[in-house]
């Protein structure tokens, strides 16, 4: 006899739930098991899971929406093929069209991701035009040095993302975003704002630098470099790879021989540790912007954590 769970009557109020929280968190193993138990549906919120081919280095562990042989059906992940141009703009559009679906079917729609940038875009309903490329500015941008071009970011008011001056592609596209804000004044919201009561995963500097550390090398072990070779082979460029940052920037440095085993896993090591960091500065950011984030250990056991998400949700 199959039991089915009846969605917890504290969250019917709430349309959306959000868990964020730095990379190793396990905050979409969490997520999965809370929406097994609301009949729900999983949102993704990052970046980098939306292309296709690119599993192992995203970290796109599939088998985690599995929760007791039930299937959890998962949104906004292999919708593009690597090498294609993705932007929040495509990403808010996505978004509220998947949104909208879960609700129309009376499905719980959890959004679950670390890219920040990503999730605050869609709560808030940031107004963000789809900004044309401008060969003129990139012109005058290709000579700089990307301390150069960080710095001509930092000038703007509204950076686009402290990740976005990992590479010089990414800072070139983030000045032309930001010098394209500066000289369109926004009109109305193309979304609305989405209330949404968010959890934050929080894990302990020396657990999640362990838990990253151990992560590499399981996936180094499970064929990264594999990956990368045959997205490589497909005839994605190593410009584009190395665009995609950390494991793709520098298992690419290492594949076409500009670094060696030895360098690529220690610096990959380190950007990890890095991005975490910046994942909960973004995070604690959109605290003293206004979100109240409720944070839960991540050693919980799960049923305590969603325990706790019930008791959030009903005191809201």
């Amino acid at each position: 006899m199959k039991i089915i769970h009846a969605p917890h009557p504290a969250t019917r109020n709430s349309k959306l739930i959000t868990i964020l929280g730095p990379t190793a968190s396990g905050k979409t193993t969490f997520a999965a098991h809370l929406a097994s138990r609301l009949d729900g549906e999983i949102i993704s919120a990052d970046s980098r899971q939306i292309y296709r081919g690119m599993d192992i280095g995203t970290g796109k562990d599939l088998a985690d929406y599995r929760v007791n042989s039930k299937q959890i059906r998962y949104h906004l992940i292999d919708i593009r093929d690597a090498g294609d141009r993705y932007t929040l703009f495509n990403y808010q559009h996505d978004f509220h069209k998947v949104y909208n679906d879960i609700l129309s079917r009376n499905k719980k729609p959890i959004l679950c991701g670390g890219t920040g940038l990503y999730i605050e875009s869609v709560l808030k309903g940031y107004h963000l035009p789809d900004v044309p490329q401008n060969p003129e500015l990139r012109k005058k941008l290709e000579s700089k040095s990307l301390d150069e071009l960080a710095q001509i970011l930092a000038s703007y008011k509204k950076l686009h993302n402290t990740t976005d001056t990992d590479t010089k592609k990414r800072a070139i596209r983030a000045i032309e975003i930001a010098d394209f804000q500066s000289k369109n004044r926004p009109s109305e919201l193309d979304y609305p704002p989405v209330e949404s009561v968010i959890i934050g995963i929080n894990i302990d500097r020396n657990s999640r630098r362990q838990k990253i550390s151990s992560r590499l090398k399981k996936r180094l072990d499970e064929g990264m470099i594999d990956e990368v070779k045959m997205l490589l082979n497909k005839g994605i460029s190593p410009e584009n790879l190395i665009y995609y940052g950390l494991e793709y920037k520098f298992v690419t440095l290492h594949v076409i021989g500009e670094i060696s085993y030895e360098e690529m896993f220690s610096q990959l090591e380190i950007a990890i540790h890095q991005f975490a960091k910046r994942q909960m500065t973004w995070f604690r950011g959109m605290e003293k912007r206004g979100f109240t984030i409720h944070w839960l250990d991540f050693s919980l056991p799960v049923s305590e954590k969603i325990d706790k998400v019930f008791t959030i949700i009903k005191n809201s």
